[in-house]
């Protein structure tokens, strides 16, 4: 089956991934220039599916939201909170790790994606017209202060995911 929505969002993610990478080649010294990219990239990714996909799916199934999108908008808020504060290798890895889950849910199969293409299958050129045309969501500098990061934990525990555990996991 043609899935254009699918493969618009899922080629997003792995140019997203790939700016992260750049980003982070050397976890000791972030390239900034490639994670000011990075964080444009995804909070532009998160607009497009809050501001367009999710409701445009919502609206094709009756006024009924998607049953993942609540799950996926807490995510998107923690996501969104944790480009706040300055990166550092722990928050670099509490960010991958909730990514990794958050892209999971939207494009395995029967995930949002699969979802929303379903519910909108009659639309799907009006969505890639309006896609194609979302400015890109400009990125303030970072702000170093505690509440910061305090602010990204709360959000991460709203969303279901423990900051301090993630950040001290042993990566094997």
């Amino acid at each position: 089956m043609n899935k254009p929505l699918y493969q618009f969002f899922t080629k997003d993610h792995r140019r997203i991934d790939e700016l992260l990478d750049q980003a982070t080649e050397n976890p000791e010294e972030i390239q900034m220039e490639y994670y000011q990219q990075f964080r444009a990239g995804l909070l532009t990714h998160i607009k497009m599916e809050e501001k367009i996909l999710f409701p445009a799916a919502q609206k094709a199934n009756g006024g009924a939201p998607a049953p993942l999108a609540a799950k996926l908008r807490l995510d998107h808020g923690a996501l969104t909170a944790l480009m706040v504060p300055p990166p550092t290798p722990a928050l670099i890895k509490v960010l991958r790790h909730v990514l990794d889950r958050h892209d999971l849910a939207e494009e395995e199969p029967g995930g949002m994606y699969d979802i929303c293409e379903t519910l909108t299958t009659n639309q799907t050129n009006e969505l890639l017209e309006q896609l194609a045309h979302v400015s890109e969501v400009p990125v303030h500098p970072h702000h170093p202060a505690d509440f910061a990061l305090e602010a990204a934990k709360r959000a991460l525990t709203r969303a279901g995911y423990d900051y301090d555990v993630i950040a001290q996991q042993i990566d094997l």
